[in-house]
């Protein structure tokens, strides 16, 4: 039987989490379109807005190589249609953060990414 639209989401974003909690930024970027929008948490208070493969591997790369003992933990996810919200920590040592992000996923792929922190 086929996968319905927000089975095939919540299969992709989970892949995604998995590739991200092992820093696995090419298993990340296999799963993001060429044309992936991404708004990062910060600077505060808006975050700012990462458009393209290139530009947002290289966040996460910097990121990873920053924070090489962080952890990311999805604690929930909900997925309906071509959107998912995902609620998560991210333990990097000195602290954590918790935060929500909103994901478009369109043929398969992440389209946008839009993170959110509490605080």
């Amino acid at each position: 039987m086929a996968k319905n639209n927000s089975e095939v989401t919540s299969d992709v974003v989970n892949r995604f989490n998995e590739a991200t909690s092992r820093h696995d930024v090419d298993g990340m970027m296999d799963l993001m379109s060429e044309n992936v929008v991404f708004e990062s948490t910060g600077p505060a208070p808006d975050g700012q807005k990462i458009e393209g493969q290139s530009a947002v591997r290289k966040v996460w790369e910097e990121l990873f190589q920053s924070t090489p003992e962080a952890k990311f933990t999805a604690e929930e996810l909900f997925a309906s249609n071509d959107r998912c919200v995902v609620r998560w920590s991210y333990d990097f040592g000195k602290g954590h953060i918790r935060g929500v992000d909103i994901i478009r996923v369109e043929n398969g792929k992440i389209a946008e990414k839009l993170s959110y922190v509490k605080g």
